[in-house]
């Protein structure tokens, strides 16, 4: 360590590998709003935190896979916080949530635009509530990140109209729900008809579509949205593809031949 830099501490890094999930990999310079947002809030500057997400990268599995190095000079800490958000996402992404909400002077639920009037007013089913609304605004940013604000099918990238979805539903498999490899980002309209089994995409990451469709569609609608797209290749995430075990799942048991 240079003469006069100070230790990260655990805290530090648990917002800052939280940010690292929320933002694009090429987005993460001393420019970015909200890196220098972060650096004010925990008072460092914009490129040390810049520099410590180029850190995490070192661990990114998902990276080194399409030949890509985060930047070196990483801690025996920034491999522990990795490893620890890592094998729970779940748990930890929640934590790194309060822990924001805490250095903004914030409740977690108006750190996560959660409206307090849907809630009950105290007690386990609220605490639930939140936890479960907080990660899946985490997953949504994840996974809107990795594939940059973009429909995976048809380009789509207004976020308003973008879904992060399961391949496997949050409902079914707990131990998966905040794994960005069970995430697609779709437009409102392909989510769904995944979610009903009406497309799906098989392990070489083609679209599929389910004859049944055209039972109660149209045959011009059918050829507009989902016909044209079959057979195609999805565009791929910058991060985390979507795991073909998982993809292979949902054809076997949710998709209708």
């Amino acid at each position: 360590m240079k003469k006069g830099q100070k230790l990260w501490t655990r805290e530090e890094l648990v917002l800052a590998i939280n940010l690292y999930w929320k933002l694009e990999f090429g987005k993460m310079h001393k420019g970015n709003p909200d890196i220098i947002k972060l650096a004010s809030l925990i008072n460092r500057t914009s490129s040390a935190v810049g520099r410590k997400l180029g850190n995490f990268g070192s661990f990114d599995l998902s990276l080194h896979e399409r030949g890509i190095g985060g930047l070196p000079h990483t801690s025996k800490l920034d491999e522990i916080i990795w490893n620890e958000f890592f094998e729970n996402f779940e748990e930890l992404s929640f934590e790194s949530e309060k822990l924001r909400a805490g250095f903004e002077n914030k409740s977690i639920e108006e750190l996560n635009d959660i409206d307090l009037l849907e809630l009950p007013k105290d007690g386990l089913v609220r605490d639930q509530l939140v936890k479960a609304r907080v990660n899946q605004n985490f997953f949504r940013k994840a996974i809107l990140a990795s594939y940059k604000s973009t429909c995976c099918i048809t380009g789509i990238n207004h976020p308003s109209l973008l879904v992060a979805g399961h391949i496997i539903p949050w409902s079914v498999d707990e131990k998966n729900r905040m794994n960005p490899r069970n995430g697609l980002c779709l437009n409102s309209l392909h989510d769904k008809a995944f979610e009903l089994g009406l497309i799906g995409i098989d392990p070489e990451y083609r679209v599929v579509v389910s004859p049944k469709i055209l039972e109660t569609m149209n045959l011009e609608t059918f050829k507009t949205y989902f016909q044209r797209h079959e057979n195609q290749k999805i565009t791929l995430p910058n991060r985390y593809l979507p795991d073909p075990r998982f993809l292979e799942d949902h054809l076997k048991n949710r998709f209708i031949c």
